[in-house]
């Protein structure tokens, strides 16, 4: 397979949208609707100083480096890494300008805290997938880091994480290829969404645009 054009292309940040919902993930990429809220504008912040690739640092013997631009045309995704620390081990990669070899840790910031789906390990596992191609090398695993705690959660990439990767893939670029906005199921993560207003959960649980309006025109004439 000689993989994805950069045409086609996703948007590697968009795989945590789908683990999540796929009907939030469409509406963001597919039809390019988008609400800020309290999250968001927190998790932008989070992200503007992570994504700071002037920041790149060496401390303790680790090398630094934030807002890595990564891509993979066997998957077809393009995006950023928020750090990837650079650690000296024997099975490592060369890096220009520095002697030796160096391991790639990726380490992904989010806001809040771990939570009870894997969307953010995923997401993780994708800037890892991207790292391997480009560099030649093999990440065993990452971190995620959560500002509410204020600690790093080890990430291991299994086969199982990269399999899950690479089919939920796969059903994005499908879909983005239809142009197709999935119906929505319900959740009490509805409500921290920042397109609730936008997708209308409510509405679609189990009538259609379509029979929603019809219905409410016909107990207007009642």
């Amino acid at each position: 397979m000689m993989g994805y054009s950069e045409d086609e292309f996703l948007l590697l940040s968009g795989l945590q949208h789908f683990a999540f919902c796929k009907r939030q993930w469409a509406l963001i990429h597919i039809e390019q609707q988008w609400t800020e809220n309290l999250h968001t504008v927190e998790g932008n912040f989070m992200h503007e100083r992570a994504h700071d690739s002037s920041l790149t640092e060496f401390r303790d013997g680790i090398l630094i480096c934030r807002g890595i631009q990564v891509f993979s045309r066997e998957l077809g995704i393009t995006g950023a890494c928020d750090v990837v620390e650079f650690h000296p081990s024997p099975d490592g990669v060369p890096i220009v300008g520095r002697e030796g070899l160096w391991r790639p840790v990726p380490i992904e910031y989010k806001k809040g805290r771990p939570k009870e789906h894997d969307a953010d390990a995923l997401q993780l596992c994708a800037q890892a997938m991207c790292l391997e191609k480009m560099l030649v090398c093999t990440i065993p695993g990452g971190y995620l880091f959560y500002g509410e705690t204020k600690r790093r959660q080890p990430v291991e990439f299994t086969p199982e994480l990269r399999h899950t990767v690479t089919d939920m893939l796969n059903e994005m670029h499908m879909l983005y290829h239809r142009g197709y906005t999935p119906k929505v199921k319900p959740s009490k993560s509805c409500n921290a969404c920042s397109l609730i207003e936008t997708c209308l959960p409510k509405l679609c649980k189990n009538l259609s645009a379509v029979q929603y309006v019809n219905k409410h025109l016909k107990e207007e004439d009642l």
